[in-house]
């Protein structure tokens, strides 16, 4: 699985043009999936993302996590992550799961963030989506499980 994370003040994702999901402060993370991704990648990387300090103390450095801030979380599944550009112009999504596999892992994520604690809106697997964000920093960070 391979996580885009992004800082954020807010953020929405919007479907047939109505808001489906919206969070203030918090992360927008953009998930990919592809063929060797399990439930305990999942889980692993919901712990990894609990653990983030990503928001900056009163020094100024990033030394809180999202649970120190009260942030959310908006969870958005996006295959184009395992995109492969390296030959001709147009993307291969060989490397992407299909999405009889994707959609569970995706579901197993959000349902370990939401156990750990954590308030977790999503876009709608599958449709196409408008996402809204307003990164802080900005900070993106793009974290995979070797």
């Amino acid at each position: 699985m391979r996580l885009l994370i992004q800082r954020v003040n807010q953020a929405s994702v919007t479907v047939a043009g109505e808001v489906v999901g919206a969070i203030g402060v918090g992360f927008v993370i953009l998930v990919g999936v592809t063929h060797t991704d399990t439930l305990a990648e999942a889980a692993w990387l919901a712990q990894k993302v609990a653990g983030l300090r990503l928001f900056e103390d009163a020094e100024g450095k990033m030394n809180l996590g999202l649970a120190d801030v009260g942030g959310s979380l908006l969870v958005i599944s996006q295959f184009t992550l395992y995109g492969e550009v390296s030959k001709g112009r147009r993307p291969s999504w060989v490397a992407a799961a299909r999405p009889q596999q994707a959609e569970p892992l995706v579901n197993h994520f959000i349902q370990q963030l939401r156990a750990l604690g954590f308030t977790v809106a999503t876009g709608v697997f599958g449709a196409e989506m408008v996402v809204d964000i307003q990164n802080h920093g900005p900070v993106t960070l793009m974290i995979e499980r070797e």
